[in-house]
């Protein structure tokens, strides 16, 4: 009789599994008029995201199944997930169109994820080519608990600017910019990354300007913008390689 064999890759898999668990859970909550909790619950799973990474390395128990269940997940909770919680929260009022848009977000994270693991070579990467799917999903669950009330629900000046945010975010993670990863902050990266020196800064200014319910939002528009900029100057400067 086989005896079933506990190894190191269950601690990782439990933190991908609690991501899925949570993007859907937060469909459940967007079904149920519950936005603000259904996008902090999409918040939540970006937190196992990082910490079944973080558990993969401490365990050294890194592998390509590992990587295709991290992706599944990562669908559920950062590409359906938020694409279900826009269209609940406004784009419902465009009917077909409306479906069509948020899905974008579904669909543009799913490429960008068979794309990420179709190119990766090794467990460590430098940088993302496209916006990573948790950050595109993370800007979209901050905007809503930054700017949606169960009261009034969006204001008309913020209404203008969802469909055009979830059209940006779309294209952006099937693009070619480059974006980092979370920083380890070695010595290395620090002279390879001089800009970190100013994170800090940046943030610490952001924490004392910014409403609280807006800090997130604004820190992820701020990672989404950076790359831009640097995509664009590299590319003036013909002196980037994608």
């Amino acid at each position: 009789m086989n005896r079933l064999r506990i190894t190191p890759s269950i601690v990782p898999n439990m933190f991908t599994a609690m991501n899925m668990f949570c993007g859907f859970f937060s469909i459940i909550n967007a079904a149920s008029g519950k936005y603000t909790y259904a996008a902090w619950l999409i918040i939540i799973a970006a937190v196992f995201d990082v910490l079944d990474g973080v558990m993969a390395r401490l365990t050294k128990s890194s592998s390509a199944l590992g990587v295709q269940l991290d992706s599944l997940a990562d669908l559920v909770s950062f590409g359906v997930a938020p694409a279900f919680l826009i269209y609940k929260t406004y784009l419902v009022n465009y009917d077909a169109l409306g479906i069509i848009i948020s899905s974008l977000l579904m669909i543009a994270g799913g490429l960008r994820l068979a794309r990420f693991n179709v190119q990766l070579v090794g467990f460590n990467k430098t940088f993302f080519t496209g916006l990573p799917i948790p950050s595109a999903a993370i800007t979209i669950a901050s905007f809503i608990i930054a700017f949606y009330t169960k009261e009034t629900g969006f204001n008309p000046y913020i209404i203008i600017n969802i469909i055009p945010l979830v059209l940006i975010l779309s294209f952006l993670m099937v693009s070619n910019i480059k974006y980092d990863t979370l920083p380890k902050l070695t010595k290395q990266e620090l002279k390879d990354k001089p800009y970190l020196y100013f994170a800090p800064l940046v943030l610490i200014l952001i924490i004392i300007f910014v409403p609280r319910e807006r800090i997130l939002f604004l820190i992820f528009v701020l990672n989404i913008l950076f790359g831009i900029f640097r995509h664009m100057y590299y590319l003036l400067s013909k002196d980037y390689h994608v």
